[in-house]
């Protein structure tokens, strides 16, 4: 009898889970460097174990694809942008221009993204709110192709 995987089990690769690993570190240190008056040495960690962890789960040469797109140049250009003006010394400076690069980037997620999270019992009703509901629906309706 050989080992199968149980009903929803999604096979893994040890890569992908080394990535998911750094990645999630580098959103930590990110969050951790922006909470602690923007550290410029936890947010530089941040930025390297992100974009690392990114290119373990879906690789180098689709890494490269996805950031280096005809019509996404100007979103990667602000994103690692912000990330060489972090290393340098000017980490709100650096953090502005990353989270702007970072929207542009996937902000065709982020209609799946709210889609989702609608059908989450408690996050749901959240974003049903009156003054919360006007912006996600703002956010949903992107229609840019990734």
């Amino acid at each position: 009898m050989g080992a199968g995987l149980a009903i929803g089990e999604v096979e893994t690769s040890g890569s992908t889970e080394i990535g998911m690993g750094l990645t999630g570190f580098g959103v930590f240190f990110l969050f951790f460097g922006m909470i602690l008056f923007f550290d410029k040495a936890l947010l530089a960690i941040g930025n390297i174990l992100f974009v690392a962890g990114l290119s373990f789960v879906i690789g180098l040469e689709r890494t490269f694809r996805f950031f280096f797109q005809r019509h996404k140049m100007k979103a990667t250009g602000f994103f690692l942008g912000g990330v060489v003006v972090v290393l340098i010394g000017w980490p709100i400076v650096g953090v502005v221009l990353e989270v702007y690069g970072f929207f542009l980037l996937f902000r065709g997620f982020f209609p799946v993204a709210v889609g989702f999270i609608r059908r989450v019992p408690i996050l749901g009703s959240l974003l049903n709110l009156p003054g919360i509901s006007g912006f996600v629906d703002k956010v949903g309706e992107s229609n840019t192709m990734v």
